[in-house]
């Protein structure tokens, strides 16, 4: 009689225990949207090809998590907001895509191809993240770039973009849309710097 009053006191307890619990947010994915570009009439490369590397970082580990800071030194990820990739991955894919539609190139090729090239773009990220700081809110976009002779390994040249955008809601959300502005920005004036 005991142990079926203990069991049922158990069993009770387990069972309303867990409606008490609070159920996880679900998890949103985003993507970058670099945006499109309009094909070049000419260009000097165009009877090259490019194999776009995976981008380095100097200071960051890099992954499908959604960064942001306070200041200088105070990082955070957002919980329920992450890349539907690893951000390195994000930012390749969306060059290859631009450059591809550019024509600037015979062809556009990852680095893991087999293919022969001719020029390499490599990149290095500075900062790809989510600043908050005082009332403002902003997207930070800063990688630099640089075109290397893939027969000589010498780098034709480089250059540094970097974007801050306003955010308009303090979010993940905000965020990604104020990061895929700044990726537009970044497509159109790397194909016209790779193009001068």
């Amino acid at each position: 009689m005991k142990q079926r009053y203990i069991l049922t006191v158990l069993l009770t307890v387990l069972l309303t225990s867990g409606c008490s619990f609070k159920e996880a947010e679900p998890m949103n994915v985003y993507t970058l949207d670099a945006g499109g570009v309009t094909p070049v009439s000419s260009s000097k490369y165009q009877s090259s090809v490019l194999k776009v590397s995976y981008p380095q970082t100097l200071k960051e580990k890099m992954s499908d998590k959604m960064c942001f800071s306070y200041s200088s030194s105070d990082r955070g990820v957002y919980l329920n907001s992450e890349w539907s990739n690893a951000v390195e991955k994000l930012i390749q894919g969306s060059v290859i895509e631009i450059l591809q539609q550019s024509h600037l190139f015979k062809a556009v090729l990852p680095y893991a191809s087999t293919a022969g090239e001719d020029y390499r773009l490599e990149s290095m990220i500075y900062d790809f993240s989510h600043h908050l700081k005082g009332g403002d809110s902003y997207a930070i976009v800063s990688i630099e770039f640089m075109l290397v002779d893939a027969h000589t390994g010498k780098l034709v040249k480089n250059k540094r973009f970097s974007y801050k955008e306003l955010t308009p809601t303090v979010d993940a959300k905000g965020y990604v849309y104020a990061t895929n502005v700044a990726m537009k920005r970044l497509s159109k004036d790397l194909i016209m710097w790779i193009g001068a």
